[in-house]
């Protein structure tokens, strides 16, 4: 087997230029492919096929984890249910309880069955915003 293996060139019969794209960083990213999600997560990664460059990818991620941190520093006493609460919410790291209260009665009443008309197509919406309201209204960061 070693001999083989130090025999084999990968590159045997290629030109210069087949041999330089074959070792480029983003060789194989050109193709499509599906993209495979978890079912049901609320932390869904970028899709490859969104990038032209899949290290734009990577920083995507990065950035979202950047805010996720930036958030977190900016109250330290929240926990990862209440942050993730907090940007469901879409409120800013410094808001207190009546910024909170505000924000929830704007959100229920966009949200809510009797303002659409009857449509039911925001109460999955209206129930993560009641959930994570109740949340944060016992926080002790809201107290």
């Amino acid at each position: 087997m070693r001999e083989f293996n130090a025999g084999y060139n990968f590159f045997e019969g290629m030109s210069a230029d087949q041999i330089m794209a074959a070792q480029s960083p983003t060789a194989g990213w050109e193709t499509e492919s599906r993209a495979f999600r978890p079912a049901g997560s609320a932390d869904l990664p970028p899709r490859w096929a969104d990038f032209k460059d899949p290290m734009d990818a990577l920083g995507a991620r990065f950035r979202q984890r950047m805010d996720e941190a930036r958030r977190e520093a900016a109250n330290p006493g929240l926990s990862r249910e209440e942050h993730d609460a907090m940007q469901l919410l879409g409120l800013a790291a410094d808001a207190d309880r009546a910024a909170l209260r505000r924000r929830y009665s704007e959100l229920v009443r966009k949200y809510h069955p009797d303002r659409n008309g009857g449509d039911r197509s925001f109460e999955t919406r209206l129930g993560a915003v009641v959930e994570a309201y109740q949340l944060l209204r016992k926080s002790k960061a809201f107290a």
